[in-house]
């Protein structure tokens, strides 16, 4: 229907209402799905007109349009039949059950049968989980909320629950304007002009104010100043693209639970746990309220720490989304360099170059023969930091992958625009990384990442100057802005601008969001040289705030930024001026001790402790505060570039004249060249290449490192979890819950035991702290979670387990059936795959939780459909059981670990295996034990864990390039290993009672907790010494790790307060390893050459 009948529809609904025709308006909201009316629907809820609320909904979902929708029906239809059941109405029970609740059963068999074993209750609330349910009008109240709830944030209801703002009486008067109008001008003998409705404006620009969408006002005041799109004020907001509304057509999955609300308290966040069903990818989420952190000026970062001397004019800068020092820099000399702030140095350099002429356009060839240089007109980072871009002053745009320190590998190049290319960014459409140009043809660009063309933007009318894409829920949009001055925003979709907005001073104009994506700021140069600095009311499409500050004229574009969402900076007139998000005034500035241009270029870290400014020779001066020194003083220095390359790699690359071969998207493409593994943190081939560095500070001169060593335990936060200690059930498996408030244990027995913190005054967050004591937690009904063990020994069963997404089911097998239960009620929900073989490894699949991959004790893993009871593919490549199952979705990969040590790499979409890769033991060990995969939070690089070594792999190619082995004080078996929540560290235990603190990225010992600092003499000193079996790390808190023992006993461990953190990564020049004088390095390169004969 199209933006005018839209707009109709909102009139006459509106004419209706005021004319009481009741019944008529709410059809109309019925049958155009215009409009949501919550008010008339929770009438119908309260007076327990079902079928009239079943039907009112029905204009705007249907039972099977998405889970939002799904949710939303079965909790009607289950009060409907409650309250049949509460009237003694069997008959009529019946009739429900079979009409309206059989639908459900088709996704949850279990559940439908619980439902219907109510019929045989004589009060229904004999069931435990509707113990709690109140009378009848208390109970719809209480579901109305959750109701209210789940159509808020249905995607389908978006944009329909406000009814735009209308004088009164609108369609009378347009009417009555139309017709005065055609009066007039018939009597001046003209001839009659019908304009179209929306000319006249029946919806004034504050209507905007009402609607929910950002980007709703913007398009409705756009009609004000803008001659294209004045003829027609559309009254919506932006509409759910086509591509995006596909997603939710998917079958979806209803409760699991009976017990769905709680129908004593409607705390939102138990109602919310008990709402998410454990077959489903996607998560109920509601808006949480920005709260206001306190700040003080020493948060910005003024000090200036050091120059780093580019040798080239600075055009654009970027700092790495999760490592805080790592730069990316851009030049007008078309280079691209890389720089470790911490260190000073140059980790890598990359000339312009153009890598593959021939691919490229004709017309780009005829410009790129003139002896024009080649400009960086913007680099960035994609969100992750697995990938970089650079958009050049002609044509191109470069795409590099990082894989890790000194590894820019040349991904893609791409003739993206005619003319120059004038920015670039990355954006996830549809949860796909993409990357968005825009340039001097004045179109933007949506590229994937395999350079395939997927969207072409056109309506500016001047070169594009600069993108903006952002993601409002589920709505993802770009931004743009052109030399005209013009601002226009796009969905992924064919339809065109839906905003033509003007950008204060009509000149080059750059946004951008606060981190949080809250709120909306721009900066640009008008075209009589005055600077604007503004934030934006989303809502209306108005300038919010206008900022003041600036002194004179400008000769060219002003570059700004903004940090901790709070602050906002701009290079102006030779200083970085400051201001608070919410004042006009500037707050403070800096000259960063002279010697910047009039127009700097500036940059912030993610953390907003760093600050990159351009000086005016050609140089970057780095800016930090108190966290922002401190971090640079402890950041470790990697080797340089080339101390990182083989021989090997160094005459391959020297032969072939081309830079580092390309990061293979599959993984059967293997580079040609193989990188020099690293053992301990140290390239054994080429340390000796490495110069000693040292960081200006007088305090790191003086204060040489040391490993730190946690001895006892008033060095260490620890919490023993009650209830824990059995010295005949050793815990087997540890898991955190993904929401971090609990702990989940699997003893050798096959019993679950799970713990959980509470909010209260000592643990305002309700998140697992080892500061208080959890409780140990069980339902009402002293239920166990106990695995089928019968006929299993348990001395060989290997027990495994695996958690949903969303905590509302846990997977677990010992050796017999592999089952699924209930977290909230303990109950069996089902079982599946009986021995033999029996399971020994379980991971959901990341996409869909209806798919598990099910590691065998024959070698085999099976990939099982648990809602159609089915197993869909069974992968042989292994020789012994499976230990280890790690799904990446960037690579599209199931890599598995065996017994018999060896890693497996598996096709997500095919099943296929693609590659065997045998992990590279000492000499003379035999190729046993059990071998643990977890990938880093970049999909990418893979830990592998084997009692003798860890190792890092990047998966791309499934080459070693990192290894560390047992030594020292730290020379016993690895038992476990996990990286910590943020990928930065790796926690291992050990067979002796160790646990070490690794840096993820070098594996470099940072810390060692001795076994004194958590264990009892007792325990260490008894005939059977405890030891840790399993390690666990929080998921949100990097620190905190947790151990299960091997007496049963399941403690959670955190550095102190005062420390914050497990000691700090050793410099790569102070002559130790892992604690070692360099003397002892013999012994390392003799232990390498073993680990790779």
């Amino acid at each position: 229907m199209s933006s005018l009948s839209r707009e109709l529809v909102f009139l006459i609904l509106q004419f209706l209402e005021e004319e009481k025709f009741k019944e008529s308006v709410h059809k109309l909201e019925q049958e155009s799905g215009f409009y949501f009316n919550m008010k008339y629907f929770e009438e119908k809820v309260h007076a327990g007109e079902w079928d009239e609320v079943e039907k009112y909904l029905s204009g705007f979902t249907k039972v099977d349009d998405n889970r939002y929708s799904m949710k939303i029906f079965f909790e009607i239809r289950k009060q409907k039949y409650l309250e049949a059941l509460d009237g003694k109405d069997k008959a009529k029970a019946v009739e429900i059950l079979v009409n309206d609740l059989k639908v459900f059963s088709t996704f949850n068999e279990d559940l439908y049968k619980e439902i219907t074993q109510l019929l045989t209750l004589s009060n229904f609330r004999e069931n435990e989980q509707l113990s709690k349910y109140g009378e009848t009008k208390t109970a719809r109240s209480i579901m109305l909320i959750e109701l209210k709830k789940l159509i808020e944030a249905n995607p389908l209801f978006r944009e329909k629950l406000v009814f735009p703002t209308l004088k009164s009486s609108r369609l009378r008067t347009l009417i009555n304007q139309s017709l005065n109008w055609q009066h007039q001008l018939s009597a001046v003998a003209k001839p009659a002009v019908y304009t179209s409705l929306g000319a006249h404006g029946p919806f004034p620009p504050t209507a905007a104010a009402a609607n929910a969408n950002a980007l709703a006002g913007w398009m409705v005041n756009a009609a004000a100043s803008s001659s294209v799109q004045a003829a027609v004020v559309t009254a919506s907001s932006l509409p759910v693209p086509p591509n995006q509304v596909s997603i939710l057509k998917r079958p979806m999955t209803p409760p699991a639970t009976l017990g769905m609300l709680e129908y004593q308290n409607a705390d939102h966040e138990q109602l919310m746990k008990r709402l998410r069903p454990a077959q489903s990818v996607e998560e109920v989420t509601y808006p949480t309220v920005r709260q206001q952190a306190s700040w003080s000026l020493d948060d910005l970062p003024r000090t200036v720490a050091f120059t780093l001397h580019q040798g080239s004019g600075v055009t654009s800068m970027d700092f790495h989304p999760s490592h805080q020092t790592l730069l990316l820099v851009g030049c007008n000399s078309g280079e691209i360099t890389l720089w470790e702030a911490g260190i000073r140095e140059k980790l890598c350099s990359k000339p312009f170059k153009i890598w593959d002429m021939q691919t490229c356009t004709l017309t780009f060839q005829a410009s790129a023969a003139k002896e024009v240089p080649f400009s960086v007109s913007r680099v960035t980072w994609s969100p992750d930091g697995t990938f970089c871009g650079a958009a050049f002053s002609k044509h191109l745009i470069h795409l590099y992958a990082y894989a890790g320190p000194n590894d820019l590998r040349h991904h893609l190049e791409i003739d993206a625009h005619s003319g120059g290319v004038n920015d670039i960014a990355f954006a996830h459409p549809n949860k796909q990384l993409c990357v968005v140009t825009c340039g001097d043809d004045k179109l933007i660009k949506v590229w994937d990442m395999t350079g395939r063309k997927l969207f072409n933007f056109e309506g500016h009318e001047s070169p594009v100057y600069s993108i903006c894409p952002h993601q409002k829920e589920n709505i993802q949009f770009i931004f743009s802005t052109a030399v005209d001055g013009k601002i226009k925003a796009w969905l992924y979709d064919n339809m065109g601008s839906r905003v033509d907005y003007d950008a204060p001073g009509l000149w080059c104009t750059t946004m951008l969001y606060s981190a949080d994506g809250s709120r909306l700021f721009s900066c640009g140069t008008g075209k009589d040289g005055d600077a604007h600095l503004v934030e934006w009311n989303e809502s209306e499409g108005a300038i919010k705030r206008t900022y003041t500050g600036f002194r004179k004229k400008c000769t060219g574009v002003l570059q700004f930024d903004t940090t901790q969402n709070h602050f906002l900076a701009v290079g102006e007139d030779s200083q970085i001026k400051f201001w608070d998000m919410d004042n006009v005034n500037v707050l403070t500035t800096t000259d960063a001790d002279g010697g910047i241009p009039s127009l700097p270029r500036l940059r912030f870290n993610k953390e907003g402790n760093l600050l990159a400014v351009t000086t005016a020779d050609k140089g970057i001066k780095i800016l930090a505060n108190a966290n922002g020194m401190r971090s640079l003083r402890t950041v470790e220095a990697p080797p340089p570039f080339e101390a990182l390359r083989s021989p090997l790699e160094a005459a391959a690359i020297k032969a072939s004249g081309s830079a580092v071969p390309n990061v293979a998207p599959k993984v059967e493409r293997s580079s040609p060249v193989r990188p020099s593994p690293i053992l301990n943190g140290v390239d054994s081939m080429t340390r000796s290449m490495e110069k000693p560095r040292a960081l200006d500070d007088a305090n790191d001169k003086t204060k040489p490192w040391q490993l730190t060593e946690i001895m006892d335990p008033a060095h260490c936060r620890m919490v023993t979890m009650p209830d824990s200690a059995d010295a005949a059930n050793k815990v087997a498996r540890l898991l955190y819950t993904n929401s971090g408030v609990g702990i989940l244990a699997l003893g050798s027995n096959g019993t679950q035991k799970l713990w959980k913190w509470v909010r209260n005054e000592q643990n305002l967050s309700g998140k697992a702290t080892a500061s208080v004591t959890p409780q140990h937690w069980q339902p009402n009904s002293g239920l166990v979670m106990t695995n089928d063990i019968s006929g299993v020994n348990l001395e060989e069963s290997v027990p495994c387990i695996a958690l949903s997404k969303n905590d509302s089911y846990v997977m677990s097998a010992a050796g017999g059936k592999v089952s699924l239960f209930n977290m909230m009620t303990f109950k069996v929900m089902t079982t599946f795959m009986p021995p033999p073989p029996a399971s020994t490894f379980l991971a959901f699949h990341p996409q869909d939780n209806n798919i598990i991959a099910i590691g065998m004790e024959d070698s085999t893993i099976h990939i099982y459909n648990v809602r159609v009871d089915e197993v869909k593919s069974k992968l042989k490549g292994h020789q012994k059981r499976i230990t280890g199952l790690a799904f990446s979705t960037t690579l599209n990969i199931l890599v598995s670990s065996g017994a018999d040590a060896q890693l497996c790499i598996w096709s997500i979409d095919t099943w296929e295996k693609r590659k065997t890769v045998p992990i590279q033991l000492p000499a003379g060990k035999a190729p046993t034990g059990d071998t643990r995969v977890q990938f880093h939070s970049d999909q990418v690089r893979l830990l592998v864990a084997h009692e003798t070594q860890l190792a890092i792999y990047d998966a791309s190619k499934m080459e070693r390039i990192r290894q560390w082995v047992p030594q020292d004080a730290l020379s016993a078996p690895i038992s476990c290993a996990t990286y910590s929540c943020n990928s930065q560290l790796v926690f291992a235990s050990f067979f002796d009672g160790n646990v070490g603190v690794f840096d993820a990225d070098t594996l470099r010992l940072r810390c060692r907790v001795a076994p004194t600092a958590y264990l009892s003499q007792s325990a260490i000193n008894g005939s059977q010494a405890v030891s840790p079996v399993v390690v666990a790390a929080h998921p949100q808190e990097a620190n905190q790790f947790a151990v299960g023992l091997t007496d049963g006993s399941v403690k959670v461990i955190e550095p102190t307060e005062s420390d914050g953190k497990w000691g700090v990564s050793p410099p790569a020049d102070n002559g130790l390893l892992n604690g070692r004088t360099g003397s002892s390095s013999t012994a390392n390169n003799h232990a390498a050459d073993q680990v790779q004969r």
